[in-house]
Formats: structure tokens, C-alpha cells, sequence
């Protein structure tokens, strides 16, 4: 991998919740191990940066599944991916 992962405590809650709700985790795992490895996210993830966010400016965002999101940041000079959030737009935003 070329980017080592943390984890926020909020993530952490959130992975908990949506495991809870029984959505496949195998698909979230997927999207994170693409990132990882620093590569590109299909078109069908939505990615984008949140740059009119009040909470979450300068961070990325994208799409599990149609209301299923992961907030993240990437800093290139750490080697670091950051996951801050995961769940529905309601949950998130």
C-alpha cells in the first residue's frame, strides 16, 4: 500500500453504525483499499473535493453506494489516508 490509513474516532463510529444497519462492508473495504494503493476511484464513486463545505473544506468525498458516503483527505507528503466519516448524507451532513 502506498498510503498508510487512519482512522478518526468518528470514523470509527460511524464503520460501527453502518455495520449495524447491515450494509456490505466488503464495499467500503474495496473503495479504502483503492485509495490506499493511490490509485484512481471509478467514475461510479462520485469523487470530489468538498470545497463549499462549511465542516469538511479541503477533504474528499465519495460515494459507496448512492447514500452511502466516505469523507476522507489524502496528504501526499505524509503518505497518509485519512478516513474521517462514513454513513448517509444525513448522518454526514
Amino acid at each position: 500500500m502506498k498510503y498508510i490509513i487512519e482512522r478518526t474516532s468518528q470514523f470509527k463510529k460511524d464503520f460501527k453504525q453502518v455495520k449495524s444497519r447491515g450494509c456490505d462492508l466488503n464495499e467500503l473495504k474495496a473503495v479504502i483499499r483503492i485509495l490506499a494503493n493511490g490509485d484512481d476511484l471509478p467514475k461510479s464513486n462520485k469523487d470530489h473535493a468538498l470545497n463549499t463545505s462549511k465542516n469538511y473544506k479541503g477533504m474528499r468525498e465519495c460515494h459507496i453506494r448512492p447514500d452511502w458516503l466516505l469523507v476522507y483527505s489524502i496528504n501526499k507528503t505524509t503518505l497518509i489516508l485519512r478516513l474521517i466519516r462514513t454513513g448517509s448524507h444525513s448522518d454526514i451532513f
